[in-house]
């Protein structure tokens, strides 16, 4: 299936775009449905009670509401609305790490996480006098269930996991890690961002305590996040950010809360941001994630085959194909990153090229920074033969130089 022909930049721009997993393209769909709001709705939600702003009040809503369909949360009011996933993690990191972390406890993150899921928590340890612990990757760029096991324990009150991991692809058995930690008393906070365009979340199914995604990264519009909570863990949780709509009652001396959602979106929301994650989720359900599925593995899967036989290349990817999902970083041997990025970006092609927010995961694989090749549905082999094209470019221009 071409589904090239839904995103207009494709018709505007001669390129192969291998950068979904930084930010994905927008469907026509969702930009029609953005400019919609703004030409019929744009008011502002939960502040008027004139129609224009009731509709968009009810625009807003109903898209919670699909959210909380979409991953199958059990209640609409477990879905908040941030400005993106990093805010999302934050949020979780202050209102409840600082207040449910103690002394000479644990914090557990896997080695492979984005800085968003990891820096917070270094601020949460050190503030706490807590200890911040790493579960680490073995040799198939994977985390192994001794591993997990061994790092997770009675001291540990959260784990933060990445589902996919934006530097290998690697695909971390969430349901094992949150049951183990849930047995050692310890909450999860689950990193989707990189799953979540590909794959079916079920939050339910999972048990996660917190889960957090990017709209950005599934088709939708920048600058919006989602957190997800289990509501009795939200309604114990003080606001993160204080001020308009927010608030039940303001004294002079003293301030009472809005219940959920509302304590948590303090001022004026991104309400075309939500319309447009409303749109994206209606063209992912219209083409299905099994479909979706199935155009990215085939698509992955030709370019591990037609990269591996790069002898010039280095990939960095687990050898389980079932673990992994579409994501490769690799590097050509003896060139750096950026050099090879701008050289296939003379090519039409988009590669990501550098650390990748992850630098303690590439400080502990050896290396400084990589290129990235991400996927998406619009992408297909045509695509993948052009970047393989692009590459033994720059292998050609370089050789010469490169130490044997």
């Amino acid at each position: 299936m071409d589904y090239k022909k839904d995103f207009e930049i494709f018709k505007n721009k001669n390129i192969v775009y291998l950068d979904s997993g930084a930010t994905s393209q927008r469907p026509k769909y969702v930009v029609d449905k953005i400019k919609e709001y703004y030409n019929n709705k744009n008011a502002n939600p939960h502040r008027g009670a004139y129609s224009l702003s009731l509709e968009s009040t009810n625009a807003y809503e109903e898209t919670r509401k699909k959210i909380a369909k979409f991953i199958n949360a059990k209640h609409p009011e477990e879905i908040i609305f941030s400005k993106n996933a990093s805010e999302s993690l934050n949020l979780i990191a202050y209102s409840y790490g600082l207040e449910n972390v103690k002394k000479d406890e644990e914090v557990v993150i896997s080695i492979m996480e984005h800085h968003s899921n990891l820096v917070p928590w270094q601020f949460v340890t050190k503030k706490t006098s807590s200890n911040l612990k790493y579960m680490y990757i073995n040799e198939d760029y994977e985390l192994s269930k001794e591993e997990i096991e061994s790092k997770i324990t009675d001291k540990t009150k959260i784990v933060g996991i990445t589902h996919v991991s934006n530097v290998l692809g690697t695909i971390n058995n969430l349901k094992h890690i949150i049951k183990y930690a849930h047995k050692k008393g310890a909450v999860v906070v689950v990193d989707a961002s990189q799953s979540i365009p590909h794959m079916k979340i079920d939050v339910q199914d999972l048990d996660a305590d917190f889960l957090v995604f990017s709209a950005h990264k599934m088709f939708g519009p920048l600058g919006l996040g989602i957190l997800y909570g289990k509501k009795q863990i939200l309604n114990e949780m003080p606001p993160f950010i204080m001020g308009g709509d927010m608030i039940e009652y303001v004294y002079e001396d003293k301030t009472t809360f809005a219940p959920l959602p509302n304590k948590f979106e303090a001022g004026t929301q991104n309400v075309e941001g939500v319309v447009g994650l409303g749109a994206a989720i209606d063209y992912i359900e219209n083409i299905g994630y099994e479909n979706i599925e199935k155009q990215e593995r085939e698509v992955t899967r030709y370019a591990r085959q037609e990269l591996s036989k790069l002898d010039f290349v280095d990939l960095y990817l687990t050898p389980n194909e079932e673990n992994h999902c579409s994501v490769i970083s690799f590097n050509v041997k003896g060139v750096h990153p950026h050099d090879v990025a701008s050289i296939l970006d003379t090519d039409g092609v988009c590669v990501r090229s550098g650390n990748h927010c992850a630098q303690p995961l590439l400080r502990y694989m050896g290396i400084d920074s990589t290129c990235r090749a991400s996927f998406s549905i619009y992408n297909n082999k045509e695509d993948v033969d052009m970047l393989v094209k692009s590459l033994k470019k720059v292998y050609n221009m370089f050789s010469k130089y490169i130490k044997k």
